[in-house]
């Protein structure tokens, strides 16, 4: 780990660098600067407040913003692509890369901004988000399920994968033999590492949440056998055979404890507290020797988010 100007950035064999966002606290969320001989992307982009963070390491490390080829969000929630419009606009030379589904949202953000304001309120929007700024649409490029772009030495391919979300794609770096996973391959903080490795849980937040579409989605991730995921929360990780099944039965897992308080007059206490005392549980088991306060502190907003996820897919799934 290396520091830009007190900016913690990860740096991976590859060209692979794990810049951390600033979303909330420190290595919850990371963007990717990816380098490619003369050439540069970025994979993730945070939130607006993570711009002028990318900027910097961008030229810490050698590259004019002329360098950047392409901006990728795997999906268009607001920790991911809050920052897009703001980016592209310093980005003179960059084509912007996104799902089908999240497109219209990036053109025009209004109604994606619209509806995050009515969950979080003005006034929290604005401390965590700022104003959400449209990305030209002449330089918005849709990637459909096995497209591909070439950057430098390396090909990117990108995969549809909902579950979490269905404008969520994957994208594969056949350089590096990885995943950039966004959210489909679940959360694993460095907080919680141990000589057992990473410990991973999934994310379920609203509202597309569908466990056997996410199951499915990281089934066809670990097909064709990479050797790194590199998560947006949060870097690089290996295992895969044991993290893809740890992540498959935390989906069963957490399905399973809707199903069992579905019809709960407290369903969203009891689902909290259930996976909560679910993942203190595996994390003791793991040997993670933080007390139980500070896992809950590190993990309280992805339960309550899950949670809700979870509620509106019981609320709203077919029958």
């Amino acid at each position: 780990m290396t520091g830009n100007d007190q900016i913690s950035v990860m740096e991976y064999a590859g060209g692979v660098n794990a810049i951390d966002a600033d979303f909330h606290r420190e290595h919850m969320a990371a963007c990717y600067l990816v380098e490619a001989e003369s050439e540069v992307a970025f994979i993730e982009v945070g939130t607006n407040s993570s711009t002028p963070r990318l900027m910097k390491v961008l030229e810490n490390r050698g590259w004019k913003p002329e360098d950047v080829r392409y901006v990728i969000v795997t999906h268009v929630h607001l920790d991911h692509a809050g920052g897009a419009g703001s980016l592209m606009q310093l980005l003179p030379n960059a084509t912007f890369l996104v799902h089908p589904y999240g497109a219209r949202h990036m053109i025009d953000p209004t109604k994606l901004e619209a509806g995050s304001r009515a969950v979080y309120g003005d006034e929290l929007f604005e401390r965590i988000y700022g104003t959400l700024i449209p990305v030209d649409k002449d330089r918005v490029r849709i990637m459909e399920d096995g497209d591909e772009v070439t950057l430098g030495n390396r090909q990117l391919r990108f995969m549809d994968t909902p579950g979490h979300a269905r404008h969520h794609f994957c994208v594969y770096d056949s350089l590096t033999n990885g995943w950039f996973t966004g959210d489909t391959f679940g959360l694993s903080y460095r907080e919680f590492d141990t000589e057992k490795g990473a410990f991973l849980l999934p994310t379920t937040t609203p509202i597309q949440f569908d466990p056997e579409a996410l199951k499915a989605s990281v089934r066809k991730l670990v097909a064709d056998s990479p050797q790194y995921m590199y998560l947006t929360h949060y870097g690089r990780v290996d295992d895969i055979p044991r993290l893809s099944k740890m992540m498959i039965d935390g989906v069963d897992t957490f399905a399973g404890f809707a199903e069992l308080y579905k019809d709960d007059d407290s369903r969203r206490q009891k689902i909290e507290t259930a996976m909560s005392d679910w993942l203190l549980d595996g994390l003791e088991k793991h040997g993670v020797s933080l007390d139980k306060d500070r896992c809950l502190e590190l993990l309280g907003s992805d339960i309550k988010l899950n949670t809700q996820g979870i509620e509106f897919w019981l609320d709203h799934r077919k029958q």
